[in-house]
């Protein structure tokens, strides 16, 4: 490797300035500054802009006021180039205010004339918090490239287990369904056709545990693909809070406004399963007493209120990294534009708010992951 290999690259500087003793005077600062460089100088507006388009700057210096313009035009030029040096204001007393509003438009820092023993100084700062700036801004870019990705992901996650689950719904209805549709044919032609006292028993022992598994195979099927979405959101809410009742003993109260509007198919599903996931938390761990759900499209906004008066959540337990259902929440709203708010004190219970924003005719345009079979019935 040889000795020049070693040296730092020159700094290209391109010089905004009118006046060629002004030019010269800068040349020499940065020469006693022993900072190596290569400087440009351009007086047009229009020279400016071709340089700047096909010549790759480390920084620009440029007085404030040049025939015709000022460097303020220079500034809105560069801003439409992709590269964007560092922009540096040289210049005499252009005055504080002037100083001030212009650093505010973003360029990088102001000098003046009569300083330029600080110049070399003030390059290096002006291309560190350029630098600084540039590797925030590609860090953001790349957080919200990945962020867009997880979300695809979290949609793409939605569809496919909704997918499965209609899957399922079918496969219990078709192959279960039919088995024991089957069985309760032949046991009633069994009790039919004999008279005997123990097979009758035994006939109606058998009958009654086959409508239980019928009635459980009904409420799979309904948790997996809830067909009761087709009749209303609404109807769908309140089926499930009755259900909850029956199973965990919780008193539910549901208030609900009539729907003004036909809702998406997914939009119906993402609060369906937001209502059905909360209770679920709810029954395992809430240790409440009462259950009230608020319903509503009011205002353009489907808004949807899970609320208990259980123990709370504690924020260890929110934030905990295997808290995977409220994110798994707040993924499936955002899958249709909403967001959701958990607000939980301990002691006083929980509340879970879903809200999404709807359209001023909300058609059908996010079709449901999983298609329409309204044949899930035993």
């Amino acid at each position: 490797m040889s000795h020049e290999s070693l040296l730092p690259s020159p700094l290209r500087i391109l010089h905004l300035e009118d006046s060629a003793l002004d030019h010269e005077l800068v040349k020499r600062a940065l020469l006693r500054s022993h900072e190596p460089c290569q400087l440009e100088r351009v007086e047009s507006l229009n020279e400016f802009e071709r340089l700047v388009r096909d010549v790759e700057f480390d920084v620009i210096l440029a007085d404030y006021r040049l025939p015709g313009f000022t460097a303020l035009d220079a500034w809105q030029i560069l801003q439409q180039q992709t590269e964007q040096p560092p922009f540096v204001l040289l210049s005499g007393a252009i005055g504080e205010q002037a100083a001030v509003a212009a650093i505010k438009t973003g360029i990088s820092d102001y000098l003046a004339k009569d300083d330029l023993s600080r110049l070399a100084q003030v390059i290096r700062r002006a291309i560190e918090v350029h630098s600084i700036r540039r590797a925030k801004e590609l860090a953001d870019s790349e957080l919200a490239r990945s962020e867009k990705r997880l979300a695809n992901f979290a949609e793409h996650l939605q569809m496919t287990i909704e997918q499965e689950r209609a899957a399922i719904a079918r496969e219990i209805h078709d192959d279960i369904g039919g088995a024991l549709a089957a069985v309760r044919f032949d046991l009633s032609w069994i009790g039919r056709h004999t008279a005997d006292p123990l097979t009758q028993q035994h006939v109606t022992a058998a009958t009654d545990m086959l409508q239980q598994a019928i009635g459980a195979s009904q409420r799979i099927m309904m948790n997996l693909r809830p067909a009761i979405l087709d009749q209303g959101l609404v109807a769908a809410v309140q089926w499930l809070a009755g259900s909850f009742t029956k199973r965990t003993g919780i008193k539910t109260v549901v208030h609900a406004a009539p729907e003004t509007g036909a809702l998406s198919k997914a939009i119906r599903l993402v609060a369906y399963r937001t209502a059905q996931e909360a209770l679920t938390n709810i029954a395992k761990h809430a240790a409440c007493s009462q259950v009230m759900i608020d319903l509503s499209d009011a205002e353009n906004v489907l808004t949807l209120e899970i609320k208990d008066n259980g123990k709370g959540i504690s924020p260890a337990e929110l934030n905990k990294p295997q808290a995977f259902g409220v994110r798994g929440l707040h993924e499936r709203a955002r899958t249709v534009g909403g967001w959701l708010d958990v607000s939980t004190h301990l002691g006083r219970g929980t509340s879970i708010i879903l809200s999404v924003p709807l359209a001023q005719s909300d058609s059908e345009t996010h079709e449901e992951a999983a298609p329409d079979d309204s044949r899930y019935s035993l």
